[in-house]
């Protein structure tokens, strides 16, 4: 009964985001929203959406291990697993906007939540500083993109008045109304409602996980639970890099771990009955790996402003790293102390070798592929 309430929470999670990102992005733009802002705001939203259901609905209950691990876990497997796994596919090029801004943006807020939780909680007031940025953030990429869309279509005026030839080229269709629009107001309400529920039905199940098998809730959060609410991090970008999409595959990770902070912590800690109480080992050890992951995209895009292959590999065996680590020490194994100290001795040293040699390397910088 368990694992199906898992598996059934975790497809109305799923199919709750994709009705969600559906329905909100057609409903944007049938009021008249760019698709650079729906790009932006709604379907940011819409991948962040499992993540924001999961940790809201357990601290309604509670439970702070999960709400905050699946936000820590899931930046840790954004980061490391999907861009590791998408750059398997096919190199990521990056935009040079993503590296000026959007990434400094990322390191920000994993700075902002290291300092928040050093009192080893998130109260409302810090829940309502993070909301606060969440709204100031995605206001600055309002006022950005329309200044952005602004003159895209000064450009895009003149090239029509210089070249149009029908009147197909000379106006968009309107949107539909009527029925699509109810029809689109009925996807947001049903992928909402399948959020909840998912949610719920997720966070119970993987409460219970944690219980029978003797691992502990947090464990269950960072692992499970955060792979799980990521899936359509996963899907977004796996399919954009199978298309050659590759800035929005990098863009949808970095945007996701953004929102994961500002707003799925704001939003749990704000509606939280007590002070969400941040464990001992998030603060001495998965907070650090979570910053050490965001700082990883520094040097490697900096270095060529793509993510190779090989980059991805390493990013891959880091994730998997991470987590045999989290299991062996859930069950105090004989193997802990020997692989932690692999780790910290060999291939952690080794890895940042290898970066600060490309990066010093003369003509190291690689032209990204477009």
């Amino acid at each position: 009964m368990t694992i199906f309430l898992f598996i059934a929470g975790l497809v109305l999670l799923v199919a709750g985001a994709e009705l969600l990102v559906r329905g909100a992005s057609k409903l944007a733009a049938a009021i008249g929203m760019s698709p650079l802002v729906i790009g932006l705001t709604v379907v940011a939203f819409g991948t962040s959406a499992p993540e924001i259901a999961i940790s809201v609905g357990a601290a309604l209950k509670g439970q702070s291990d999960v709400a905050v691990g699946n936000v820590v876990g899931s930046n840790i497997f954004n980061v490391l697993f999907i861009l590791g796994v998408s750059a398997l596919i096919v190199p990521l090029a990056v935009a040079r906007q993503l590296i000026r801004q959007e990434v400094p943006v990322m390191l920000g807020t994993s700075l902002l939540l290291l300092v928040l939780i050093l009192d080893r909680s998130l109260d409302k007031l810090d829940g309502a500083l993070l909301a606060l940025l969440t709204l100031g953030y995605l206001g600055f990429l309002i006022v950005q993109s329309r200044r952005e869309g602004a003159a895209t279509a000064g450009g895009g005026s003149a090239a029509a008045e210089a070249g149009a030839s029908g009147p197909a080229q000379a106006a968009p269709k309107p949107p539909r109304r009527g029925g699509g629009l109810a029809l689109q107001i009925a996807l947001v309400v049903g992928g909402l409602i399948a959020l909840v529920f998912g949610a719920r039905m997720l966070v119970d199940a993987a409460v219970a996980f944690a219980r029978a098998m003797g691992v502990s809730e947090l464990v269950i959060g960072l692992t499970i639970v955060a792979a799980g609410t990521s899936l359509p991090e996963v899907a977004a970008s796996i399919t954009a890099a199978l298309r050659g999409e590759r800035d929005m595959a990098v863009g949808n990770v970095v945007g996701s771990n953004i929102l994961n902070i500002l707003a799925c912590l704001g939003l749990a800690s704000l509606v939280a009955p007590a002070p969400l109480a941040i464990a001992p080992s998030v603060l001495n050890f998965d907070i650090w790996v979570m910053l050490a992951a965001a700082l990883a995209c520094l040097p490697v895009l900096i270095t060529g402003r793509e993510i190779a292959r090989w980059e991805g590999v390493i990013f891959l065996g880091y994730y998997l790293a991470y987590a045999a680590y989290l299991i062996l020490a859930a069950q105090q194994h004989d193997a802990l102390a020997g692989f932690s100290n692999v780790m910290l001795s060999f291939v952690i040293p080794l890895t940042i070798v290898t970066f600060v040699a490309l990066a010093v390397r003369p003509g190291a910088t690689r032209s990204p592929r477009r």
